[in-house]
């Protein structure tokens, strides 16, 4: 079995591979303030949760984009089993041709992403991850990541304007807005993040087809809200598990 973790900026994806099979996937909050010894304590009650054991763990691998957590959910794993962590970066091998001005700078959530997207789709392609940011990142025929966009998602604008605006309410995204004219705040708020985050999606992957030169499929993932995937008018294919296959991916290609 092999553990394999993404610390993003406000959720740590972690899942559990057995050859191709993804025996389980967890989510935990990106916490900066618990200790070593408190994230292996949620790994154990998470194997506990699924009946598996973590000395049963043969591997592991990890990205990430918190560089404070790195090293605590590296040690929290060693804690548990003695075993080598793997971390996605420059070392390790991921098969993927990267055609941006810096390689380097690349998030290493975004090459798993591809990489999982890859596996299951034929490109040209725009994976499109959402989380405290949407990356919009484009793959062209020959399998090549050409570069992309980063956007601020519709919590992180949603927080912004609550912050900066006196007496807005908290709005609920997973809610689907019943059209465009909100007849009170609360609705006003509701469709301006839904759909107005479909907008977005829906503009910048014409400008990605245009720019790319055909059509495209679009393969998003991360914490994609149903209400904004509803509204939508372009097809997005949406995978969960796209960063976590190629988390596995990457595991295979660099295993002794």
């Amino acid at each position: 079995m092999i553990l394999a973790l993404n610390i993003g900026n406000t959720h740590i994806l972690l899942g559990v591979w057995q050859q191709d099979q993804l025996l389980f996937r967890a989510t935990l909050s990106a916490e900066t303030s618990r200790s070593t010894d408190e994230y292996a304590i949620q790994l154990l009650s998470l194997f506990s949760l699924h009946g598996l054991r973590p000395d049963q763990l043969e591997g592991a691998i990890l990205s990430s984009v918190v560089p404070s957590l790195t090293a605590r959910l590296r040690q929290a794993v060693q804690q548990l089993c003695q075993l080598r962590v793997m971390t996605v970066g420059p070392g390790l091998k991921s098969g993927l041709a990267i055609r941006i001005d810096n390689p380097a700078q690349l998030g290493s959530e975004l090459v798993c992403a591809a990489i999982g997207a890859l596996e299951t789709f034929q490109p040209p392609l725009v994976v499109i991850t959402m989380d405290t940011a949407i990356s919009m990142m484009a793959i062209d025929a020959r399998r090549q990541l050409l570069g992309g966009v980063i956007l601020p998602g519709p919590e992180v604008s949603l927080e912004a304007l609550i912050r900066r605006t006196a007496q807005l309410p908290q709005v609920d995204l997973e809610a689907a807005p019943a059209g465009v004219i909100g007849t009170n705040t609360t609705l006003s708020l509701q469709a301006g993040a839904v759909l107005g985050t479909a907008t977005l999606l829906d503009g910048m992957l014409a400008r990605f087809s245009a720019e790319m030169g055909g059509p495209v499929t679009a393969v998003c993932t991360g914490r994609m809200h149903r209400s904004i995937l509803a509204a939508c008018a372009t097809p997005l294919e949406y995978d969960q598990d796209l960063i976590l296959r190629g988390l596995w991916r990457i595991y295979q290609k660099n295993r002794r």
